[in-house]
């Protein structure tokens, strides 16, 4: 009996030990999880670690781009003044360069000859008249001045030899319009420059107003550039331009002629016209892109790894003072470098994150490390470890 007395004690000792055993583990554990729990929180709190920039405002040499299609400095029609005529002769085609006075087309003279000679008969025969008359009208006062004549008779040779003057004017004239017809018939170049459309052919007939040609004025050429109107401000007649196509040879020099000064209400750009030099190999309606020296002016600059792309739209993180973010659009400027310009969306002073950009989102919590130096351009890049 007091055997089995002391069992059961040791059976209620060991239960009670291997119950508080149990209990002290469940602490320890207990202690563990809410510590994870602890740091899982304050890193969340935290965010991600990137690294931030400060938007500066300074004095740099800018260039602004533009691009837009290449255009004739002056398009000149030339037609034909008068009509009702056959193209006989073709002298020029497109392409052709002509001298202002040069002829380009040959209508049908041969009906104007003719009446240009009638018209110099009837010259002659009004001459003839009018010196008729004269002497007449000169006889006539002389026989009135000594009594002989009535003045009823030197009134009819004064008025006689009136009408034939007349005549002789009025054949003159109708000679001379002949004259001008038949100039007419020879169409000729207004002004010296390049053929760029012709659109008359031998054996046509010609209708007065008619355009046969149309020339670019001295072969001149120029880049019809769409600036934006936020650095439309920037450009101005006479800074220099450095002009590319993909359809030329190599870069053109250029200048600026004039900034017109409306802005297109609905792209927003402005039109700088700048002037190529000759010889450029551009071809009116070729596109083209221009880069314009505007010289040293204020530009808002950041780190370019900085703008990051969301729907296609450019933009960058800017760090508000509790270390959350917000992306904010912006229109970028040209690029210096590590730099790029901002022309609008961003004020001096504004923090931005640079590296780490890629991976954020609107309301996202950061710590803002110190930024890396940046690595030289030239330096190779490391081998992928393996």
């Amino acid at each position: 009996m007091a055997i089995k007395t002391m069992n059961r004690t040791r059976e209620a000792f060991a239960g009670a030990a291997l119950t508080a055993t149990l209990a002290l583990l469940a602490a320890c554990g207990g202690g563990k999880e809410d510590a994870a729990k602890k740091a899982q929180q304050e890193q969340a709190s935290a965010g991600q670690t990137v690294t931030a920039a400060t938007a500066t405002l300074a004095s740099l040499r800018r260039k602004v781009s533009a691009s837009g299609s290449v255009s004739a400095w002056e398009e000149v029609p030339v037609g034909a003044e008068t009509g009702g005529l056959t193209a006989v002769g073709l002298f020029v085609d497109e392409g052709s360069y002509v001298r202002q006075g040069q002829p380009l087309v040959q209508m049908n003279d041969v009906l104007l000859r003719a009446q240009l000679r009638q018209q110099q008969a009837s010259v002659q025969t009004a001459e003839a008249n009018v010196a008729r008359d004269d002497a007449a009208l000169s006889r006539a006062q002389q026989l009135k001045e000594k009594g002989f004549l009535s003045q009823a008779s030197l009134d009819t040779s004064l008025a006689n030899q009136r009408a034939s003057a007349a005549n002789l004017a009025s054949a003159r004239a109708s000679l001379s319009e002949t004259q001008t017809r038949l100039s007419q018939a020879t169409i000729r170049a207004p002004v010296s420059g390049l053929i760029i459309s012709r659109s008359v052919t031998k054996g046509q007939i010609i209708s007065a107003g008619t355009e046969l040609f149309r020339m670019v004025r001295d072969g001149r050429l120029e880049l019809d550039a769409q600036v934006p109107e936020t650095e439309l401000p920037l450009v101005r007649a006479g800074q220099g331009a450095v002009v590319t196509s993909g359809q030329a040879n190599g870069p053109v020099s250029g200048s600026v002629r004039i900034v017109t000064p409306q802005v297109d209400a609905q792209t927003r750009l402005g039109i700088a016209r700048v002037t190529l030099s000759p010889g450029s190999g551009l071809r009116p309606g070729m596109f083209a892109r221009a880069e314009i020296d505007v010289g040293d002016a204020p530009a808002l600059s950041i780190p370019a790894s900085a703008v990051v792309f969301r729907e296609g739209k450019p933009g960058v993180y800017l760090i508000a003072a509790n270390n959350t973010v917000r992306f904010t659009p912006v229109t970028t400027g040209e690029r210096s470098g590590q730099m790029v310009v901002i022309a609008s969306g961003l004020q001096a002073g504004a923090r931005v994150v640079v590296q780490g950009a890629g991976f954020l989102g609107d309301g996202d919590h950061v710590t803002v490390s110190a930024a890396r130096p940046a690595a030289p351009a030239s330096a190779p890049a490391a081998p992928a470890a393996r």
